[in-house]
């Protein structure tokens, strides 16, 4: 507030709005993995507005949620790369003894215990997996 900093103050208030939705609705308290999945429920919304806004041609609103997206994402654990997901999904498929498309479960199931929840986008570790697997 003191830096006059608009935007962050807004996306900030927008977060403990959706974290005190969630209380309310859930009749509990939202800890640190709950906030996490809040902010990357908020992210993907955004994400998915950036990619209407842009087709619709609204440069101006899809500029305004890229940064909403970049300040919630300060608020995230450190992410991990590509080359450090596909090191541990090499790990899992060797672990798993899995070879082919059928066996994707059980390499997902080995996957999700090893990497930390929210320190990588699941679908690009999913597309990582079928990537080795074919």
């Amino acid at each position: 507030m003191l830096d006059k900093d608009d935007m962050t103050r807004d996306t900030l208030r927008m977060f403990k709005s959706e974290v005190q939705k969630f209380e309310i609705d859930n009749q509990e308290t939202a800890d640190d993995a709950k906030a996490l999945q809040i902010i990357n429920k908020m992210i993907k919304q955004r994400k998915d507005s950036i990619a209407q806004f842009t087709e619709g041609g609204r440069v101006d609103l899809a500029e305004k949620e890229q940064l909403e997206v970049t300040i919630l994402s300060k608020y995230k654990p450190q992410q991990l790369n590509e080359s450090e997901i596909t090191e541990k999904v090499q790990s899992a498929i060797s672990q798993s003894g899995a070879s082919t498309m059928q066996d994707i479960g059980k390499v997902m199931g080995i996957l999700k215990n090893s990497i930390a929840p929210g320190t990588a986008d699941m679908g690009v570790v999913s597309k990582i997996v079928k990537d080795q697997l074919n």
